[in-house]
């Protein structure tokens, strides 16, 4: 088994799955996800980290810090679709309008939880009209409240929604802004575009810290009646990276450095909330990201930061860089602290964990891809490996597969940002890239060439899992 055993004494305490005689009560369940943040810049996650982050440091010190853990794609949108939905993004059209399955939201609404999102939705919005409810969104895929922006703070029209309704119609124009010393999407970067009267990009990240700071104040009157589910999705540091004032110089990686250590604050805030209400005890947090960054090998060369740590590649790569998340999880008294695990995991994950920690069944139609991971938060026997096989989705939509340590790409390149992208095989050469996953982390030794017959059994398992159904064993 690949994870750090719960002591006995913490076992006979924990949460039994299933079980009703003397079962804790259901926790509050609080999911930050950062956008952009590199598996390397957390400094549990990478001990030569420029960036100092106490408060992700400190979720990792009090729970279990997963070494393997992916995002479904390497992309933001693809991905919010696979965390919400627990299907991989290939299946689908990566939108909610009009969805009619369980989201994680509207599974835990129906356990009784009071939901509420905060932030960055990406995910579609049915605009009839700033006028107009806006469909589609948070408040009909399971949330109870929504604050926050329809997709990324580059991408116009930038305004504010609260719940299904814009804040100010984004009535005015403002112009792109381009970084200096940067590449062209790094920086204090925008796209030129409709504006709200008085939106400043430099205030949404605060704001949403203001709101989730509220949300739990307000729902820590009613938590031991109701237990709350509190989606934070942080609009950064995806561009454009504007730290305030008081952040600047506080890392060694220049302002995107400084905009992740003001994300570790706006963690921080959060904890802090939950410490201040006494609810911390009966808090599962989560902290993870959407996908790699946008950190080029110059970057790496002028700051001395691995944005990615020992990985090949950043967003949209099907390389580790693009996909491979930090993921930490902490609930004091069922998740052993400082502890580790090493299992193959996907933000897939998340819709049948929430379904077990809440003591549901899914419906067979739903959450397709998606596996309960309680045995391994709690410490308890499991088969290894825990899960057949993993698939990621480049921004080039290369479909990689992982099973055990392999890991097959059916193509050449890197699939995504990273140059080359896209490399024609030559005669006699190989196809494709597999490579060691125990051995090589850095995906330095393609060995395709070698492992014919490992690469026609992964080959056969990707077909399988595109034409398939479902990938979740029978529950």
């Amino acid at each position: 088994m690949k994870y750090t055993l719960i002591t006995t004494a913490l076992l006979s305490f924990a949460l039994t799955v299933g079980s009703t005689a003397g079962a804790a009560p259901p926790p509050n369940i609080v999911l930050i996800m950062a956008d952009d943040m590199g598996y390397g810049d957390a400094g549990c996650y990478n001990a030569n980290s420029k960036i100092p982050t106490r408060n992700i440091d400190r979720l990792a010190k009090e729970g279990m810090r997963f070494t393997d853990a992916h995002s479904p794609a390497a992309l933001c949108v693809q991905t919010r679709y696979g965390l919400m939905t627990g299907r991989y993004p290939f299946r689908a059209k990566t939108t909610l309008v009009n969805y009619d399955g369980l989201t994680v939201a509207s599974l835990l609404k129906r356990a009784g939880y009071a939901t509420g999102c905060v932030g960055k939705w990406h995910l579609g919005f049915d605009n009839k009209g700033y006028d107009k409810p806006l469909g589609g969104g948070p408040v009909a895929n399971g949330f109870d409240k929504f604050f926050g922006i329809p997709a990324s703070l580059d991408i116009p029209p930038y305004y504010y929604i609260e719940n299904d309704r814009a804040v100010a119609a984004p009535s005015e124009t403002i112009a792109a802004n381009n970084s200096t010393g940067w590449s062209p999407i790094q920086g204090a970067f925008w796209r030129k575009g409709g504006v709200a009267p008085g939106f400043r990009h430099v205030d949404v990240l605060p704001k949403f810290a203001e709101k989730s700071v509220a949300f739990i104040d307000d729902q820590a009157k009613t938590a031991v009646e109701k237990p709350f589910f509190l989606y934070l999705a942080l609009p950064a540091p995806h561009t454009p990276w504007m730290p305030l004032k008081k952040y600047l110089g506080k890392s060694k990686a220049g302002m995107y450095g400084d905009f992740a250590v003001q994300v570790d604050d706006v963690v921080g805030d959060v904890l802090n909330a939950l410490d201040r209400h006494n609810l911390t005890k009966n808090t599962l947090v989560i902290f993870t990201s959407d996908n790699g960054p946008v950190w080029f090998a110059a970057d790496v060369k002028r700051l001395g930061h691995a944005s990615v740590g020992p990985l090949r590649g950043m967003k949209a790569d099907a390389w580790e860089g693009g996909h491979r998340m930090p993921f930490i999880a902490r609930w004091p008294g069922q998740i052993e602290a400082q502890s580790t695990c090493e299992e193959t995991i996907c933000l897939t994950d998340m819709l049948a964990t929430f379904a077990a920690v809440t003591k549901q069944k899914l419906p067979a139609s739903d959450g397709l891809d998606s596996y309960d991971i309680t045995p391994l938060l709690l410490g308890h026997d499991h088969d290894s490996p825990f899960r057949e096989a993993t698939i990621h989705q480049s921004g080039r939509r290369v479909l990689a597969v992982r099973s055990g340590k392999w890991k097959l790409i059916p193509a050449l390149g890197s699939g995504g940002f990273s140059k080359p992208s896209k490399v024609k095989p030559k005669p006699g050469g190989p196809r494709g890239q597999l490579y060691d996953m125990d051995a090589d982390l850095g995906e330095t030794k393609n060995l395709w060439s070698e492992h014919p017959e490992i690469v026609k059994r992964l080959t056969g398992l990707l077909e399988g899992y595109r034409k398939a159904g479902r990938s979740a064993p029978v529950r």
